[in-house]
């Protein structure tokens, strides 16, 4: 591709150098430093006023209490503070009689909804006051009052915050791939400090049963697993793991999944659920489980399987409900009476009404289907239930992280999706609510100044406090490409076209553009009108203020981690004759470790993404660099629903 500079003096401009051996995109002139010179805070509250003064944490002289339900919260304030290396601060319930404190007050705190969540935090000064009715509400004026902290002292500001919805939820599969009870904690200790309440544990699955039930043992015994054998939760863990989220305000709602996803449960129990005798021992196991645990919700599946025992699904729902306890089912799924809690996860609809069937969004909300640059730019726009706020109908949403293939160890689940920074996206649009209709993976302009700013708090949270742990993000906003095209390939992917004098036929704003999703039209990508047969070419420009090597994201592909996808062919970046210049050199794709290999769901991955390979290093010189990218396509029909065509790059250097 012949590619002038001056295609490149357009809207966005380099503001500034990142500092020695750094790389700069472009900029946009509306985001400047100053808009970090306060705490990021995320979710950013609902009302929040700055002022220019702060609290200085070592002269704090109490933690002041009135209430005896604040007393833990006391406590958990002054380990937070202790923590912070800002010493040790007392607790009582008299005021000092001199110097700077916090007090802790419960008093019902205004909110236009859910009100039992909201909070409110003063800080000044003289005084910190935390605020809320409740004791959820008061957890939460802790969490951002940790946000608030810079060093040993307290950014001055003014808070009132509350959420937008209810239901603000992250599912963890841990049947088709064993995560060790450290991993659950650690996901749900970042659930809890940016205010998410539900843990959805789903540990039942064609792979594996993985929580132990004492009057059927065989359920967990190895010789009636597939992957990572042996491995289950006892009684024990499972009720560690409820106490460990009671304290953090965060339900556990586990899942049992039935009828479908259970070839475990036949193999071990000889039976198919929707049998008579299958049937009498899955009720058996509900009893069993409702009386152990006593919890107020249990999400019994029902989805991806034929109904062929028409009474299984309400049977089970009046017996679960015997219990006082509350059904949720997948949907599209079983028959389920009313009274059952919809969990949406493909093209599910909602019929908003008066609360008598209720809804939770899971569509295309799973992330094993997302590389990290497309995720948090899709949750970032999503409407949540299509709507800016819950109600009685619509409750919320939960992320999913469904790895559906199996991992050669326990993290990479962790590592090969990009868990952390979409959680925090998500965290921020299921409290605030708002967002877009549709679904789009494109950063729009309406919507990239507001991404942006965003963009800046999200790398400010992964720096720290996310040191040591996967946080697969690297910041893109400030990314702008020219696209030229479509240039019409005749199903020939190798043919070259001159783009002198051509304008450029749209921008696009990114790391990762999507020409056109697999899941298109439903999910929007850059071009509306993608055809078949087509060549597009794609120019960005990239700043460096030394000669050397930088790392980099290189990608023309998203393997979703739930198909067993091929590799690309060796030699090549991709199956549809995908590449990339920089400064006119030609970058070389990565050796495949698996190219040529039979591919199952048992195969693990193993370089194939970009955001769990080592990075490819690519040559700077000082000054501008121009990358050049080609994209081409013949068809959009996969090979088969495991290799879907996903029209795609990645180029983004690896700077936070």
């Amino acid at each position: 591709m012949k590619t002038r500079l001056n295609r490149f003096l357009s809207v966005w401009l380099l503001a500034c150098l990142l500092g020695p051996g750094a790389v700069a995109l472009a900029v946009p002139p509306h985001i400047t430093n100053n808009e970090n010179a306060k705490p990021s805070l995320l979710p950013e509250p609902a009302e929040l006023q700055w002022r220019n003064e702060s609290f200085d944490l070592r002269k704090c002289r109490a933690i002041l209490y009135t209430d005896r339900t604040m007393l833990r919260y006391a406590n958990l304030l002054q380990t937070t503070i202790f923590n912070a290396g800002a010493g040790t601060v007392r607790v009582r319930l008299e005021q000092p009689k001199n110097g700077p404190y916090i007090e802790l007050v419960k008093s019902a705190v205004k909110a236009p909804v859910h009100e039992d969540e909201a909070y409110s935090v003063e800080v000044s000064e003289k005084k910190i006051t935390l605020t809320a009715g409740t004791e959820k509400g008061m957890y939460y004026a802790i969490q951002t009052l940790q946000q608030l902290m810079t060093g040993k002292s307290v950014q001055g500001c003014s808070i009132r915050d509350w959420p937008a919805f209810s239901w603000r939820s992250y599912m963890v599969d841990v049947g088709r791939n064993y995560q060790p009870m450290a991993l659950l904690k650690q996901q749900i200790d970042v659930m809890s400090r940016y205010k998410m309440n539900v843990f959805h544990f789903h540990f039942t699955e064609d792979v594996a049963w993985r929580l132990h039930f004492k009057r059927y043992p065989q359920l967990t015994d190895a010789k009636n697993m597939i992957r990572q054998k042996g491995k289950f939760y006892s009684e024990k863990d499972l009720h560690e793991l409820i106490e460990y989220c009671k304290l953090r305000h965060i339900e556990l709602v586990p899942e049992i999944d039935m009828p479908g996803h259970s070839a475990a449960f036949r193999r071990a129990m000889g039976h198919d659920m929707q049998s008579d005798s299958g049937m009498a021992i899955i009720q058996q196991i509900v009893r069993d489980f409702c009386e152990a645990y006593k919890l107020p919700y249990l999400h019994i599946g029902a989805d991806e399987v034929k109904i062929t025992n028409k009474n299984f699904l309400p049977d089970m729902t009046k017996l679960v409900e015997s219990y006082g306890t509350k059904v949720i089912g997948w949907m599209p799924g079983g028959n389920f009476p009313e009274s059952v809690i919809r969990q949406l996860w493909s093209e599910g609809k909602i019929e908003s009404g008066d609360g008598s069937v209720k809804y939770i969004d899971s569509r295309q909300l799973y992330i094993n289907h997302m590389d990290p640059l497309e995720s948090v730019t899709s949750i970032f726009q999503r409407q949540l239930c299509n709507s800016a706020v819950g109600n009685a109908s619509e409750l919320g949403a939960t992320l999913c992280l469904w790895h559906d293939r199996n991992v050669a160890k326990e993290e990479d689940v962790m590592i090969m999706n990009p868990a952390y920074p979409a959680l925090l996206t998500f965290a921020e649009r299921t409290w605030r609510g708002g967002g877009t209709p549709g679904i789009k993976v494109a950063i729009g302009p309406e919507i990239a100044a507001d991404f942006a700013t965003f963009e800046i708090r999200l790398m400010d949270h992964k720096q720290k406090y996310f040191k040591g742990m996967p946080f697969g993000y690297f910041p893109q906003s400030a990314q702008q490409w020219q696209l030229y095209g479509p240039f019409p390939n005749n199903g020939d992917p190798g043919r070259e076209f001159d783009t002198t004098g051509v304008r450029p036929s749209q921008t696009a704003t990114g790391g990762t553009i999507i020409l056109r999703h697999w899941w298109w039209p439903e999910l929007q990508g850059v071009l509306s009108s993608p055809a078949e047969n087509t060549t597009y070419y794609a120019s960005t420009r990239i700043w460096s203020d030394r000669n050397g090597e930088t790392d980099c994201w290189i990608g023309f592909h998203d393997f979703s981690r739930s198909h067993a996808s091929l590799p690309p062919t060796a030699g090549k970046w991709d199956n549809r004759g995908s590449s990339i210049r920089v400064n006119g050199e030609l970058i070389p794709p990565p050796v495949w470790e698996s190219a040529g290999k039979t591919i199952t769901l048992e195969t693990p991955y193993t370089n194939e993404g970009y955001a769990y390979r080592t990075p490819t290093k690519v040559r700077l010189k000082k000054g501008w660099n121009i990358v050049e990218v080609k994209a081409p396509v013949t068809t959009f029909k996969g090979r088969d629903w495991q290799n879907p065509v996903k029209w795609m790059f990645t180029f983004v250097p690896c700077r936070n």
